[in-house]
């Protein structure tokens, strides 16, 4: 009998390095399952490219001895468990949640039906999902063969501004295909989603990793991805002018790391972080006065410009946290799938388990699962958006009472 005085355990996640072996993993995932100690109402997996052989027989190995009613995930070649990131040495991780009053429904969706998508209410129909009330959508997909722009312009329609949280799956340092799961299917194509409704809710944070640097500025004459004027002067003199205002400290910081920060949400009284997406300045022609970056902004849209480092990085996703957690306080925070970019890591930060450790001091001892992705995904400004470079974490959340 557990002693009253513990907190409950609402999620728990661990990390298989062994090789294939059907009596361990068995052993495992019933392990597992003892230690949340609750019925488990979601299980979410991870796995690198030497499983992908067993994906099939593992899966089924997991929902029957995790006793899992639905199960989803992906592949990756990095893979994240609480506040530990295996980048080097691979296996698989599998973490277990129970949401009380949680109302889960599983999608599967491919290239093609974004493809023959027709009406408003398609996906809707397809899902069976309602846009009323929707708590948010956990979401991983395949890269190389779904136009993910367009799928996620057609699920902001139906269901913007509930947030759309996950990854795209990975493989390979060179890999050309990834795997994606559901229950006991193993997918090669296409996308798989859990959507969250009921008791339960999705809370996300999305950090880009920058900071924004000069004064934001409203955009006053553009053509596609070009930027003409900014404040009705040649963008290329204000981008100039922002740099040259820094120190040179800073501005040593800035070269080749220099990005734009596009605000979705103009109904802001003033914008910080979070509240832009980030794209890259892909451009920048003096004698035209012209800069190009990596979106399509529009006349009057505010713009601030933004560097990434590992030190900005840290900071953006330190703060994100720290307002994750004041925003959720009073509520119960049931654990969380964080989805980083593969760029992240110790690449950028030059120490291990940055993220997944950050994610844990802020919000708590919760049980976290993820992977290290080739895409993420998750709300800015109230619509959803691809992202490059970018730690999306979803976070499961008991909704305020009535």
């Amino acid at each position: 009998m557990s002693d009253p005085g513990t907190p409950p355990v609402f999620s728990v996640a661990d990390h298989f390095s062994g090789a294939y072996d059907e009596p361990a993993l068995e052993a495992w995932a019933a392990a597992l399952r003892g230690r949340l100690g609750a019925a488990v109402s979601l299980g979410l997996v991870f796995m690198t490219p030497r499983w992908f052989p067993h994906a099939a027989e593992v899966l089924e190995i997991l929902r029957v001895h995790g006793r899992i009613p639905l199960l989803a995930g992906c592949s990756s070649q990095g893979l994240i468990c609480n506040e530990a990131e295996v980048e080097e040495g691979g296996g698989m991780v599998l973490a277990l949640y129970h949401l009380p009053g949680a109302r889960l429904r599983a999608a599967r969706f491919t290239q093609e039906e974004v493809a023959e998508a027709d009406g408003a209410d398609y996906w809707r129909r397809v899902t069976g999902v309602d846009p009323e009330g929707l708590g948010g959508w956990l979401v991983f997909a395949d890269p190389f063969h779904m136009d993910v722009e367009q799928w996620l312009d057609q699920w902001n329609a139906q269901w913007a501004p509930a947030p759309v949280l996950g990854g795209l799956s990975s493989g390979g340092a060179r890999a050309t295909g990834t795997q994606v799961y559901l229950n006991g299917e193993v997918y090669d194509c296409g996308g798989v989603g859990v959507a969250v409704d009921g008791a339960v809710e999705l809370r996300g944070v999305i950090s880009q990793g920058c900071t924004p640097i000069g004064q934001p500025w409203t955009i006053t004459q553009t053509e596609r991805n070009l930027i003409r004027t900014i404040g009705n002067r040649p963008a290329y003199q204000v981008l100039l002018e922002t740099v040259e205002g820094l120190s040179e400290a800073d501005r040593q910081k800035a070269r080749g790391n220099l990005l734009v920060g596009l605000v979705i949400n103009e109904q802001l009284e003033e914008f910080g972080r979070g509240d832009f997406l980030i794209r890259n300045l892909v451009g920048a022609d003096p004698k035209s006065g012209v800069i190009a970056v990596g979106a399509l902004p529009r006349v009057g849209q505010s713009l601030q410009f933004q560097c990434r480092d590992a030190q900005g990085a840290a900071t953006d996703l330190e703060e994100l946290l720290a307002r994750a957690a004041t925003d959720t306080a009073g509520r119960p925070v049931y654990g969380a799938c964080l989805c980083c970019c593969n760029g992240r890591g110790h690449h950028l930060f030059g120490v291990p388990n940055h993220d997944a450790s950050l994610v844990q001091r802020q919000l708590g001892n919760l049980g976290v699962a993820g992977f290290f992705c080739n895409g993420e995904i998750g709300p800015v400004g109230g619509r959803n958006f691809l992202h490059g470079y970018t730690a999306s974490l979803a976070i499961f959340v008991g909704r305020d009472a009535p």
